[in-house]
């Protein structure tokens, strides 16, 4: 068995929870996440299933959708709604929407962020949110992220009784990109503390909402032996590669990992990733060699069966 399923993760529940849960349904040791969800955060979580595992990587570093909900007026030591208020800024006027325009269009584009405290970004060894957890504080990295397009999605709401002010957002954005700093940063341009106050991902790894299935409905599928309505093949993560179809004698030579000069296929390659195809199926990804010039190496053999 091997292929991606497009999960709709609930809330409530962990990412490796889902794969905790899929590993029973299907059966099957190898099951992974291409990319942490919180649990308050619901939306497409696509995992990955036998030898599709190998090409976790490529859905990782692909652009992600969310829309979502910012909140002024307080921020938490997690930068969402679960956390504990640490911060009050009362919203004693609202901010008129043009305001919050200026301020999200400041945050388009490649923009610095610094990674929560409750978030699994590695420093000395140890994940950020086992120092939060101990009460500890550590300088945290400067991060680049890429924000393709962040826009308000509602007219902000303003809560004269409790002073904070909402709007709904959604932000198309890079690898590795924090969406409830993005959040928080956002309140820090309009001069508040804010926190992201909803969150679901509607886009990641290729795939859409639309395209998303529940824990229920594979189970379903497995229990009726038509896992192939769900799985989708692992093809679909290497679609930004230029792709080379292969001969049956080409094939021969690239199963078994062989490195071969740029002038091995029809159309030379330099300078790139290809994704080699056999027979309408990814065997391997290439890549110009580190040492040798003018020679191409595997970079990940996919297949060679």
């Amino acid at each position: 068995m091997e292929g991606i399923i497009p999960l709709w993760k609930p809330r409530g529940m962990t990412s490796h929870d889902c794969v905790f849960q899929l590993r029973k349904i299907l059966k099957t040791k190898k099951v992974g996440h291409s990319g942490t969800l919180d649990p308050d955060v619901d939306g497409i979580l696509p995992i990955c299933i036998g030898k599709a595992t190998k090409v976790v990587e490529y859905l990782q570093d692909s652009n992600k959708i969310y829309t979502g909900e910012i909140t002024l007026g307080f921020s938490t030591e997690t930068e969402d709604a679960s956390g504990e208020v640490v911060e009050v800024t009362p919203v004693i006027s609202p901010v008129s929407d043009e305001e919050i325009d200026e301020a999200m269009t400041q945050l388009t584009g490649k923009i610095k962020q610094v990674p929560p405290m409750y978030s699994a970004v590695k420093v000395n060894g140890r994940r950020l949110y086992d120092y939060a957890r101990n009460g500890e504080t550590v300088e945290r990295p400067i991060r680049d992220a890429n924000i393709y397009s962040y826009r308000r999605l509602s007219e902000s709401v303003y809560n004269e009784v409790k002073q904070t002010q909402s709007w709904r957002f959604e932000v198309d954005c890079g690898k590795g990109t924090y969406v409830r700093t993005l959040s928080v940063d956002t309140g820090k341009k309009l001069g508040f503390a804010a926190h992201m106050s909803d969150l679901t991902r509607l886009a990641s790894g290729g795939f859409s909402a639309s395209e998303a299935v529940s824990l229920d409905m594979v189970k379903t599928c497995a229990e009726a032996d038509t896992l192939d309505q769900v799985l989708y093949p692992l093809e679909r993560a290497l679609s930004s590669f230029k792709r080379i179809d292969l001969s049956e004698q080409d094939y021969s030579v690239i199963k078994n990992g062989s490195v071969v000069p740029h002038t091995f296929f029809k159309e030379q390659v330099k300078g790139e990733i290809v994704a080699l195809y056999y027979q309408d199926k990814a065997v391997s990804l290439y890549a110009d060699h580190p040492s040798k010039v003018g020679y191409l190496k595997p970079m990940k053999v996919l297949r060679n069966d």
